[in-house]
């Protein structure tokens, strides 16, 4: 198992179609070599990387030539479905020359706003992590609807960094970063290298243009909107060309590339916000051992062996009150479980949870890395 090491970073590594095509209509192989050759050396270096892909519809153009200028959601849907395939099986062949072992993750809105699926896919996330798989994720798009589609793939990726608490976000794109003003239209345009402020200021908004090739689905405006998106949850965010040199490397040691927005809060505080703010309206509890207690206060998962029983009803990744033999309330966290399964499993060892529930969400009741102590 590969986890995560002190000095080591999860990163979110966003890839547009207009990087992965080199500005033209089709996939460029070279493009994408030197992209997954950068990766894998982040990789070696024992990172955490998630990519998020665009790219399909053009890998499908590539195939069926015949909706090459389609615009309508249908003509797009059967391009995605014909080239999502293909474009996994490039990554998958590109990042094996490096030994590196990838998976698909296709989302949808609906996997990411409902409780269900958002510990799913936050599970499934944070195991391929550890387990040192890569995972590549795109939307749904050939089945996606306008009612759960994300939208854009700067906004997925803005939502999966806040999903697994990532450090740094990288969108790579067809400009330098965000200017002062419109590079294709005004000569004394500026770079600008970094934005630390709590807002961003509204000049930048309206600075902020389209996508140069107009081959992706989002302009400069929803990177803004993603890495606002992003910072507010903790992580680091940096737009950049993608076709410059060193480019990933230089966005995560701090080098001067692109435009850096800095986070506005850490990601601890993100999370214990997240929590907190469902322990106001959190009506249940589980019931811990002292041997539970002392366990998830160092730090470690909460085990169905040590718990005791309910109190209340919820359902599997609700957030939910730990509290001790006293009566005291010790952590907060989400629930991979139901009261009733709790109810069920409580005082069995994990191995056990097959058998008594005929299914089995995880080892845990409540994960370590879904759980915030609760100070005094």
């Amino acid at each position: 198992m590969k986890n995560r090491r002190d000095g080591k970073q999860r990163i979110i590594i966003k890839i547009g179609t207009s990087t992965l095509t080199a500005g033209k209509k089709a996939l460029s192989l070279p493009s994408i070599l030197n992209l997954v050759q950068q990766i894998s050396v982040q990789y070696a270096k024992n990172h955490e990387i998630i990519l998020v892909t665009s790219g399909a519809i053009a890998a499908g153009r590539d195939v069926l030539r015949s909706l090459e200028g389609a615009t309508q959601i249908p003509a797009k849907q059967v391009l995605a479905a014909i080239g999502q395939p293909r474009l996994m099986e490039i990554y998958t062949q590109l990042f094996r020359i490096y030994q590196i072992p990838v998976a698909q993750v296709l989302l949808t809105r609906i996997d990411l706003a409902e409780r269900h699926g958002y510990l799913n896919a936050r599970n499934t996330l944070i195991g391929l992590l550890e387990s040192g798989i890569l995972p590549i994720i795109n939307e749904n798009d050939a089945v996606a609807t306008e009612e759960i589609r994300v939208g854009d793939n700067d906004n997925l990726s803005a939502l999966v960094a806040n999903l697994v608490e990532a450090d740094r976000l990288i969108l790579l794109t067809d400009q330098d970063g965000l200017y002062t003003s419109d590079p294709h239209s005004d000569p004394s345009a500026t770079l600008i290298d970094e934005i630390n402020n709590t807002e961003i200021p509204a000049e930048v908004w309206q600075a902020a243009g389209g996508s140069m090739t107009g081959l992706g689905t989002g302009g400069m405006y929803t990177k803004i909107k993603a890495a606002d998106l992003a910072r507010r949850s903790g992580t680091e965010v940096v737009i950049a060309r993608g076709n410059e040199g060193r480019v990933i490397e230089k966005a995560i040691s701090s080098e001067k590339v692109g435009t850096r927005f800095f986070p506005v809060i850490s990601k601890l505080e993100s999370r214990k916000r997240y929590f907190l703010s469902g322990l106001k309206t959190a009506r249940t509890t589980i019931l811990l051992d002292e041997g539970a207690v002392i366990a998830v206060k160092n730090g470690n998962s909460l085990l169905p062996a040590g718990t005791i029983g309910v109190d209340g009803v919820f359902e599997r990744g609700d957030i939910v009150k730990l509290q001790n033999p006293s009566g005291q309330e010790i952590a907060v966290g989400l629930c991979n479980y139901s009261a009733a399964d709790v109810t069920r499993i409580s005082g069995h060892r994990s191995e056990e949870i097959q058998a008594i529930l005929g299914y089995n969400y995880g080892d845990e009741v409540v994960h370590r890395s879904n759980l915030i102590l609760l100070q005094g």
